[in-house]
């Protein structure tokens, strides 16, 4: 195969204070013309870097290349200055970048961001640019092209932030398009979609694509070859059903063993709760939202449950299905339209500020962003010791720092971790700091919302078993929110899924996985990728997600099988 990119020998460091850290270690690989490269490893490994290298984005007062070069059609481009990147860059090579809301001007609309490319690298007119935006716009997927056109970031969802990107990356036809992480924050469904179009565009322009993941499903479906990077360094490379079927690598073994498949049976484990005995109820909540221009949202519409004492019941849906906006109404993080939250059979809906202190030792949460939930001005022994100030678990200071310290070995840290800042743990380490803290006024209850979204597929693994670990050595409650279905069949005993904030299907994480009811849980199920290329690469060719919207008559759930409950 005809190689469109080659690097060679690559070295790349980082310089702090006249001090030099080398972030990139003499890394080598090459893409064919119309080839798709995955590059997979955890956060640090180096992935996202060699991309930013590879279109010389990389902050040039503290980044360098220290050595080898890279090579695009014979040229070597790493010795390029910005000029002549500039013509090449989102001409011949574009990039989608992880995170779509922050690579959008918030003050312009979409569609003039698009148009510029198309005026700057192919010279066209405001008029023209215009007419293929909407077009391209339109063929990824975007409802309404021309009305979107006019709309500000703000007003797209995610994925139609992300279809966005592509569309702009996409709009000049480059000969290589870089992808990173271009499906992290998006739902299974939005995300099997993307990957869809992805393949569908690169059939029909010919493209290369680099596609930088952590996630194994994605690059069983989409890529010819694999690179598995490690501390800077490529550590194996092979063709994609080698890489699953014989990996050589122990890293890349443990990548792949780090997760539970949705085709895996789940494993056998001691059920901790008592069928009779409930901790939480949920009785017709509903929760409004007024908008500021009129009119509202319904986010969570007239729900009911009860959780188990003991039990783990996985909560999941889609961006905007309701369930976080249910977690907090449960925890009174926010107040209720309607209804009623029992705990432990008293409503709280209605308490006062004292009633809701003593309410808070019980119940806790477990926030998605580790790094956005830790106070980066304080210590980790003021961060977890703060709600034993809160409710005056302690006498004297020494009992305090005893606490703060056994909470940090419980959850698999150090105690000398006490006398540092957030900054300086890894995600994992921080989402341990956020249980701990958690755990401190020794809850009865915990929320977990999303805690592994953030996290690499291994550090995923570890809070799984450490969750597990504690339920069955403290005796806790867990409601457990994700849009990772392949986990919570794994470590929920029943799972509940969210529709426009509605409860659609309830059942026993077996049962549910083995016989969904409703169409919705079905197309969810569906969209859940494989980390097995024979299953996955098919089903991004030949499987058509569509989003469909669901009407329900009796607006009741219904017990079609035993304990097995669909909204009708």
């Amino acid at each position: 195969m005809e190689s469109l990119l080659t690097v060679k020998n690559l070295k790349v460091a980082f310089e702090n204070n006249q001090e030099q850290t080398q972030i990139i270690n003499d890394i080598s690989f090459s893409i064919g013309k119309g080839e798709t490269l995955g590059i997979v490893g955890e956060s640090g490994s180096g992935k996202s870097v060699t991309a930013k290298t590879i279109m010389q984005l990389l902050p040039t007062h503290s980044a360098k290349i220290t050595g080898g070069s890279i090579e695009y059609e014979g040229e070597i481009i790493s010795s390029y200055n910005e000029k002549q990147m500039e013509k090449i860059r989102g001409k011949e090579i574009s990039m989608i970048f992880q995170d779509p809301m922050s690579s959008f001007n918030p003050t312009i609309k979409i569609g003039k961001q698009i148009d510029e490319m198309s005026i700057k690298h192919r010279g066209l007119s405001r008029q023209e640019a215009k007419e293929e935006t909407i077009r391209m716009l339109e063929l990824v997927g975007i409802t309404h092209p021309e009305e979107r056109y006019h709309q500000y970031p703000h007003e797209f969802s995610g994925g139609m932030l992300q279809r966005a990107m592509i569309a702009m990356a996409l709009i000049c036809r480059p000969k290589l398009l870089i992808a990173d992480e271009p499906t992290t924050a998006l739902d299974v469904r939005i995300q099997a979609q993307i990957l869809q179009l992805m393949k569908q565009l690169q059939d029909k322009f010919s493209m290369s694509i680099i596609l930088i993941t952590h996630d194994f499903g994605v690059v069983a479906g989409m890529c010819d070859r694999v690179v598995v990077m490690k501390d800077g360094e490529i550590v194996e490379e092979n063709d994609t059903i080698t890489i699953f079927k014989e990996p050589k690598h122990p890293y890349t073994k443990r990548l792949l063993d780090a997760l539970p498949r949705i085709d895996e049976p789940k494993k056998d484990t001691t059920k901790l709760f008592s069928e009779s005995e409930t901790i939480v109820e949920v009785e017709e909540l509903e929760k409004i939202f007024q908008l500021k221009l009129g009119g509202s949202v319904r986010a969570v519409d007239n729900i009911s449950f009860k959780i188990r004492r003991g039990e783990t019941l996985g909560l999941v849906g889609e961006s905007g299905s309701g369930k976080s906006t249910t977690g907090r109404l449960i925890l009174q993080l926010q107040e209720a339209t309607s209804g009623e939250v029992l705990f432990e059979g008293m409503g709280i809906n209605h308490f006062n500020r004292r009633e809701l202190k003593a309410l808070r030792r019980d119940v806790q949460i477990i926030f998605q962003d580790p790094q956005a939930s830790l106070n980066p001005r304080m210590k980790i022994i003021d961060i977890i010791g703060q709600p034993l100030d809160i409710h005056k678990l302690y006498k004297t200071k020494r009992e305090r720092r005893e606490r703060v310290e056994e909470l940090l070995e419980l959850v698999g840290l150090k105690k000398e971790h006490a006398n540092r800042y957030p900054h300086e743990f890894s995600g994992g380490q921080q989402q341990r700091i956020g249980i701990a803290r958690a755990l401190a006024v020794e809850p009865k209850f915990i929320v977990c919302d999303e805690p592994l979204s953030a996290l690499d597929v291994s550090i995923q693994a570890q809070i799984v078993e450490l969750l597990q670990e504690l339920q069955q050595k403290l005796g806790l409650t867990y409601l457990f929110i994700a849009h990772d279905l392949a986990m919570v069949k794994h470590i929920c005993d029943r799972v509940a899924v969210m529709y426009n904030g509605k409860i659609i299907e309830l059942a026993d994480s077996d049962e549910l996985y083995d016989n969904p009811l409703h169409p919705y849980t079905k197309s969810l199920l569906e969209a859940v990728p494989v980390p097995d290329p024979t299953i996955e690469a098919k089903k991004i060719r030949e499987h058509n997600i569509k989003l469909q919207h669901y009407t329900f008559k009796k607006n009741e759930l219904v017990e079609k099988r035993p304990n097995h409950w669909v909204l009708v």
